[in-house]
C-alpha cells in the first residue's frame, strides 16, 4: 500500500475534489485519479463515488478513513524517531487562526519557526470564523474562544488577559474612574456580543452593564477607538500592549481585575498520535509566547 496514495485519499476526504486534493500534493488531476484507483485496487474495495462535480466517500471509504489517518500519523512519527537524531518534521502544516491575533502574533513568529524546521511548508488561513478542522483539512487551529467540540484536543499556549483601558486624552477630559460602578457615568466602547463587564471585588463578582455610542465587532477597532479618545474599553493585552508601552493607552481600574479565564489555545483533532509537524508547532509557540506571554510584561495583574 503506497503511503502517498493514503495521503491523497485523506485530503480527498476533506476537499471532496480529486483535482484540488491532488494539487495540494503537487499531483496533476489524471495522476491523482490514477492514485485513487490504485488504492482501491490494493484494498479490493471502492472508496469514493465519482461525479463530474465532486466525489464523496462510499461506506467502505468512510470506514477506511480513520485507519488511513492513523497509518499516516504512525508513519510520520516513526520517521521522526529514527536515523541520526530525530528527522525534521516535514510536509505541509495547515494552520487557521483568528485574523487579528494571527497577524500580530503568529505571522512574525514564522521566520524563527521555519528556520528550525526548513522542511515544513505552511498553509495559513486567518479568519475570525470557527472553522471545522477536519472538514477543512487543517492540522491545528489557534483559538481564543471556549472549546466546543469534544473530538478536539486543546493545549494552552498563553493566558489571554483582558484589562480596562482609556486614552490620556479621554481621562483628561472626563476623569479617571476609580471604581467599576463609576463606569456607568462614562462613555464605553462595547465589543459586539459583550454588553457588560464583570469585575472581581471584595464582595464578589460585580457586573456592570455599560453604555456608549460605539459598538464594534473587531478587537483592533475597539482598541483604536479607545486610543482615539472615544471612550473606555476592555482590551486583550495581546492587542493593546504596544499602545500601552507607547502611552497611547493607560490601564485603569487595576485594583478590580476582570473576571475572565480566557486563553490562547492550540486545537487539533483527537488522535492517539500527534503528527511531528503538529508537535513542533505546539512546542515552539508555547515557548515563543512565554509564561507570562511577552505581551503581558509590565502590565499589572
Amino acid at each position: 500500500m503506497n503511503i502517498e496514495h493514503l495521503r491523497l485519499f485523506v485530503r480527498l476526504a476533506s476537499t471532496h475534489n480529486i483535482s484540488q486534493a491532488g494539487q495540494e500534493l503537487g499531483l496533476s488531476p489524471p495522476v491523482a485519479s490514477m492514485h485513487i484507483s490504485r488504492l482501491e485496487e490494493d484494498l479490493g474495495a471502492r472508496l469514493v463515488h465519482r461525479t463530474t462535480r465532486k466525489v464523496s466517500l462510499t461506506e467502505e471509504g468512510m470506514a477506511f478513513l480513520p485507519h488511513a489517518e492513523e497509518i499516516l500519523l504512525t508513519v510520520d512519527a516513526g520517521r521522526a524517531s529514527v536515523g541520526s537524531g530525530n528527522l525534521q518534521p516535514q510536509g505541509t502544516l495547515r494552520i487557521t487562526a483568528p485574523a487579528s491575533f494571527g497577524r500580530i502574533h503568529l505571522m512574525p513568529a514564522l521566520k524563527g519557526f521555519l528556520a528550525l524546521y526548513p522542511d515544513l511548508s505552511l498553509d495559513i488561513r486567518l479568519t475570525d470564523s470557527i472553522v471545522d478542522l477536519v472538514e477543512g483539512g487543517f492540522d491545528v487551529a489557534v483559538r481564543n474562544a471556549a472549546l466546543q467540540d469534544s473530538t478536539l484536543i486543546a493545549k494552552k499556549l498563553a493566558v489571554d488577559k483582558r484589562i480596562m483601558c482609556a486614552s490620556p486624552e479621554y481621562l483628561c477630559k472626563y476623569g479617571k474612574p476609580v471604581k467599576p460602578e463609576e463606569l456607568r457615568d462614562h462613555l464605553c466602547i462595547k465589543r459586539t456580543g459583550l454588553e457588560g463587564w464583570t469585575f472581581a471585588t471584595k464582595d464578589g463578582p460585580l457586573n456592570i452593564k455599560v453604555k456608549g455610542n460605539i459598538r464594534v465587532d473587531l478587537g483592533e477597532a475597539v482598541r483604536d477607538a479607545c486610543a482615539n479618545g472615544l471612550g473606555i474599553a476592555m482590551c486583550a493585552t495581546w492587542i493593546a500592549y504596544e499602545h500601552l508601552q507607547r502611552g497611547e493607552l493607560v490601564q485603569i481600574l487595576e485594583d478590580y481585575p476582570l473576571v475572565d479565564e480566557a486563553a490562547i489555545w492550540a486545537v487539533y483533532p483527537s488522535s492517539r498520535l500527534v503528527a511531528p509537524k503538529v508537535r513542533a508547532f505546539l512546542d515552539y509557540f508555547a515557548q515563543y509566547y512565554g509564561t507570562p506571554p511577552y505581551w503581558d510584561l509590565g502590565i499589572e495583574a
